[in-house]
């Protein structure tokens, strides 16, 4: 949000998206937090982009995919000055440039390198300054994103450690959840058990070192590994 100008942070765009009630708009920063998580969610392909960008025709956004060629990260670059001569917000350019990325090393997983990677001046460049600024970016990304991973997974292995210390019939469900989401609230395991048990089993995974409570309030807490 840095890049575009506007004050949220991760604290405020995880409350947009996870604590707005159904029905209710999550606000300009929950928009672009969801743009980012329809594009990481599921197994890349194809047409993952125009999922995450649904506000652009998917003829539109593989135009976009077609103006990079060369090596990956100069294919990306290029997709990214195309896009952002195209779009009037940063992140749909910063998420096609990310998925050309993806196509060109045939990834799994759209990761948001550029996305994370590149600054609010970064993007003001163009032609060889972009790409050499892309290719630094994804450089720096690479390598936090290597060391968050090894991170989670630690955190992966100590919740299913402990999860059969805990005395729930829906331990499994909730700690489920806990690996598929960045963080969950109480009330988003309401549909697997009461509300009294999900503060319960919340509160008592953070006790075991299991996850952690992110918002440092004491009422409307959401938790992650």
């Amino acid at each position: 949000m840095i890049r575009t100008g506007r004050p949220e942070r991760a604290t405020d765009l995880r409350d947009a998206a996870h604590l707005t009630r159904p029905g209710d708009l999550p606000g300009p920063a929950g928009e672009v937090f969801l743009a980012w998580r329809r594009a990481v969610a599921h197994p890349f392909h194809a047409g993952a982009p125009a999922i995450a960008l649904p506000q652009l025709e998917p003829t539109h956004v593989d135009g976009l995919l077609d103006t990079g060629w060369g090596p990956p990260v100069t294919r990306a670059a290029r997709v990214l000055e195309a896009a952002l001569a195209d779009c009037t917000d940063s992140h749909p350019a910063l998420i096609l440039a990310d998925a050309a990325l993806a196509l060109a090393r045939g990834q799994a997983h759209l990761l948001p390198l550029l996305g994370t990677g590149l600054t609010r001046r970064d993007l003001l460049a163009r032609g060889d300054a972009l790409r050499a600024a892309c290719h630094r970016a994804v450089a720096a990304a690479a390598i936090r994103a290597t060391r968050l991973a090894g991170e989670l997974e630690r955190r992966a292995v100590r919740i299913t450690d402990v999860a059969p210390t805990l005395r729930s019939r829906r331990t499994d469900r909730a700690v489920a959840m806990f690996l598929a989401c960045d963080c969950v609230a109480p009330a988003g395991l309401a549909a697997h058990m009461s509300g009294r048990a999900a503060r319960r089993i919340c509160d008592r995974l953070l006790d075991l070192g299991a996850v952690r409570e992110l918002t440092g309030r004491v009422s409307f807490r959401l938790y992650g590994l």
